[in-house]
């Protein structure tokens, strides 16, 4: 899957940009002010380029709240230009790379040139480079830390998805995330479990239904909730939590279409697995870990919900490096 060197792309707001006066533009695509083209890049990987540069604005916005770079403006002249290098320092799965495009776009003030040698997904190696750069120098130096907060983030979670994935690999189970997210950045952490190899799990609660533990304390019972559930939306996907093996025949007699086995050991799992026999999906929750997850992953079930993948996972090493005046000649 990976793309070594990349041809040079030119990026940034140029003359076709939705930034731009208006003039002869698709009167969409002024409700986003990135290049068509990277916009486009984004909307291929299930992203919204609108959020991805308000994401972008917001992270930008808590550097620059109380004016300019004091420290770039003084020691950079105006007019100089340089190449800088993303570059990981350790080995990993990078995720990340076309929104760190769009945190450069939103501070670049001429357009700017992108030379990418990796895709999103894509096995990283300590010291490799992954994109490099070639804009204004006071421009890189501002958008730097907001570029690098975000794929250091989204590529940790990447990498710790990938992980699991290679648990898992070779049975039907997938990992596959929870709402335990940042406040903000669902889409993109989301996203980076996607390209760590896992399956996202529902992005809001509206998009499936979840029954858990206080909703069938607050409905009088499983069943009781599934059915108000159901009677309300009848098309929507319905995931029922049971903590118990008395429970499952219960839901699934009611028609549940996803049951959520909490804090089951491997064996209640396969027993749950042998009494399902296939007429529901099954996800496994609570005490998993990488050095469980084989087991739970053999007994047949369908998923492995993990949280720590958005809330635990820890950065991954990624820094800019400035070539040398005669490096980038």
């Amino acid at each position: 899957m990976s793309t070594p060197d990349l041809p040079l792309v030119s990026t940034g707001c140029g003359d076709g940009c939705g930034c731009g006066d208006g003039e002869g533009q698709d009167p969409e695509a002024l409700e986003c002010g990135l290049d068509p083209d990277l916009a486009q890049l984004l909307e291929d990987a299930g992203l919204d380029p609108v959020e991805v540069e308000t994401i972008a604005h917001v992270a930008l916005g808590e550097d620059l709240e109380h004016g300019e770079d004091v420290t770039t403006v003084a020691t950079v002249p105006e007019e100089a230009v340089a190449t800088g290098d993303f570059t990981a320092r350790e080995a990993g799965t990078v995720a990340g790379i076309h929104i760190a495009e769009a945190v450069l776009s939103v501070v670049c003030t001429d357009a700017f040139e992108v030379e990418r040698h990796v895709e999103d997904g894509d096995r990283i190696e300590a010291g490799q480079k992954l994109l490099s750069v070639t804009t204004r120098t006071r421009d890189l130096l501002t958008a730097e830390r907001s570029a690098l907060n975000i794929l250091c983030r989204l590529s940790g979670i990447a990498t710790a998805t990938r992980a699991w994935a290679d648990a898992l690999e070779g049975t039907k189970a997938k990992v596959r995330d929870t709402r335990k997210t940042t406040p903000g950045l669902r889409a993109l952490e989301k996203y980076a479990v996607r390209c760590g190899g896992g399956v996202n799990h529902r992005m809001s609660l509206s998009d499936a239904a979840l029954v858990k533990d206080n909703h069938v304390v607050a409905a009088g019972g499983v069943a009781e909730a599934f059915k108000l559930v159901r009677a309300s939306f009848p098309d929507l996907a319905i995931e029922v939590e049971v903590d118990t093996i008395a429970q499952i025949t219960e839901v699934l007699d009611a028609g549940a279409d996803l049951i959520l086995l909490d804090n089951f050991t491997p064996a209640q799992t396969a027993e749950a697995v042998a009494l399902v026999k296939g007429r529901a999906a099954l996800e496994s929750s609570g005490r998993l870990t990488l050095d469980t997850a084989r087991a739970y992953a053999e007994t047949g079930v369908d998923y492995l919900a993990v949280g720590a993948l958005t809330h635990s996972s820890p950065i991954l090493d990624i820094g800019l490096d400035l070539r040398d005046a005669e490096a980038s000649v």
